[in-house]
């Protein structure tokens, strides 16, 4: 492809990208008391970064003044098990450990896939005309996305994305809803249903080519081409 069917598209800088924010108070959350937290913020003003190796040497002072009760010390005989102790309980207390993280895992709340997370899967695959992603070209947008999934692995989840072309005669739509739906294939759990459409008025050919990008066989038979499934390799060859 030498010659852009586009040559000017309007393109968005990746770091203006849309992204999901860290929540300064999820941060702090667990950090003690509120002496304790104003620390740390004035920590980060300084240092610019929540990784910063002062602020984990802090939060592990505070947990240690957070001690009031000095642990009872016991001596060593004590602490040694007894003659009358034997392997079968051993074995007892392992299996109540066991059990208790299993309970923990089964009390897990369910963790749903949102927009952002689609967007994040298929806004960085790069375009097969521009050296561009689709999320700088606003091919992928997030007001475009739609995600209805409770978070429940047994239970059926339904993905809607509407693209919207470069150009409205844009030859290319039907390879580029082919990489994403081959990007979020890969990606997701089977239990996922995936709709790729063409935004109402951005395509010429809009029926046509929301009917051969949700086509079943179509989609599969494409999927078996060497040729064009190596062209949507290279387009994932940008994807995070």
């Amino acid at each position: 492809m030498s010659d852009y069917l586009n040559e000017n598209p309007d393109v968005i800088d990746v770091d203006e990208l849309p992204s999901r924010k860290e929540d300064s108070n999820e941060l702090f959350e667990n950090f003690g008391s509120k002496e304790a937290i104003e620390r740390k913020k004035l920590l980060l003003k300084i240092d610019h970064s929540p990784k910063s190796q002062v602020l984990h040497d802090i939060e592990l002072l505070d947990k240690l003044l957070l001690l009031n009760n000095t642990p009872d010390l016991i001596s060593d005989t004590e602490s040694l098990p007894s003659e009358n102790d034997s392997d079968t309980n051993e074995f007892q207390i392992r299996g109540s450990e066991d059990s208790n993280i299993t309970d923990e895992y089964a009390d897990e709340p369910a963790d749903p896939v949102d927009v952002q997370e689609i967007y994040d899967l298929t806004a960085h695959i790069c375009d097969p005309e521009h050296p561009l992603t689709l999320g700088q070209l606003s091919i992928v947008n997030m007001p475009d996305i739609e995600v209805h999934d409770d978070g429940n692995p047994n239970h059926l989840a339904q993905i809607v994305i509407r693209i919207t072309p470069t150009i409205t005669h844009c030859s290319l739509a039907t390879l580029i809803g082919l990489g994403i739906r081959v990007r979020l294939e890969r990606a997701l759990p089977p239990r996922f249903r995936i709709t790729i459409l063409v935004k109402k008025g951005t395509h010429n050919s809009e029926q046509q080519v929301n009917k051969q990008l949700n086509d079943k066989e179509r989609v599969a038979a494409a999927c078996e081409n060497e040729q064009l499934l190596g062209v949507v390799s290279k387009m994932l060859q940008t994807c995070k």
